[in-house]
């Protein structure tokens, strides 16, 4: 028996005992180069050592970005469903701690350029995910788009990925600029959750947070939550060369430990935040760019 015929049988058992839809967390990005995928890939790593069934979709139409970083060739992906007849369960490819991630491909450049019933296809086709696994992880595109838009509107919960650079800044606003003036958003359906990454203290994290939060609420009367930070931390060049995510190859690197307090707070509901050791060199960053 082939993995589809397994998954389907799961399907099949699975309808009779009726269980609760997976839990939808969108992870995306005002520009491309801030981490989103690696956020993606590390998080599903940590929420699978939290005893939870993990699938990622990779919604960034093109790039591939998931399959790279787990080092996996996916012998199908989303465009063999739309165009050649397969069905969603016979595309998942299963990654390391048995995560099974969906490819996109480069086959859909984005959902509007689908025909309404090509997207009726897909949804039917997708709502089967929500017998397999309990958490979805949907890795959209960087920047303004409309397919970014269309996953971030129709996700119940969003983890904006953010650094300190100003650039990222002010393209991040611009995106939940670019949400709240949607029409089809309603943010009380939807959690704007920041990821502060690559910061050099705690405080960098939080700062971050807050310069983005304020001109948020200031100008668009919007309410962006806090979820944590990421820390700067080399070792992630090398785990992406070795095309594996830092927290197989090292638990206990710092970026490691900072992703599991993310899992954690997802998982429980917690607000724990992740504290780093301070270095010399770290307390003159902060002195000269506490501004």
């Amino acid at each position: 028996m082939d993995q589809a015929t397994g998954l389907r049988n799961i399907i099949k058992f699975n309808k009779e005992k009726q269980p609760a839809p997976a839990r939808v967390i969108t992870v995306t990005s005002g520009k491309g180069g801030v981490g989103k995928s690696n956020l993606s890939v590390n998080l599903a790593v940590n929420l699978r050592r939290h005893g939870k069934r993990v699938l990622i979709f990779d919604a960034d139409f093109g790039l591939a970005n998931v399959e790279v970083m787990f080092g996996a060739i996916p012998k199908y992906n989303l465009s063999d469903v739309m165009y050649n007849g397969k069905q969603i369960v016979d595309i998942i490819t299963k990654g390391p701690l048995d995560i099974d991630f969906i490819s996109a491909g480069s086959g859909i450049s984005g959902l509007n350029n689908l025909t309404k019933d090509q997207i009726t296809f897909l949804i039917n086709n997708i709502s089967y995910l929500d017998y397999l696994t309990d958490i979805i992880i949907i890795d959209t595109g960087a920047g303004i788009s409309d397919s970014v838009l269309d996953f971030v509107i129709a996700s119940p919960e969003v983890l904006l990925v953010v650094t300190p650079d100003p650039s990222s800044l002010t393209d991040s606003y611009s995106l939940v600029k670019a949400l709240y003036n949607n029409p089809k958003f309603d943010q009380n359906q939807t959690r704007l959750k920041v990821v502060a990454n690559r910061v050099r203290s705690s405080q960098d994290g939080q700062n971050t947070y807050s310069k983005l939060s304020t001109v948020v609420e200031n100008f668009l009367a919007g309410n962006l939550e806090y979820l944590g930070m990421i820390p700067y931390d080399s070792a992630i060049d090398n785990a992406i060369r070795q095309q594996k995510p830092i927290s197989l190859i090292n638990e206990n690197a710092i970026s490691s430990k900072a992703f599991d307090v993310l899992a954690n707070n997802l998982v429980n509901g917690a607000n724990e935040q992740y504290i780093m050791r301070r270095g010399f060199k770290d307390m003159f960053y902060n002195l000269f760019n506490r501004a």
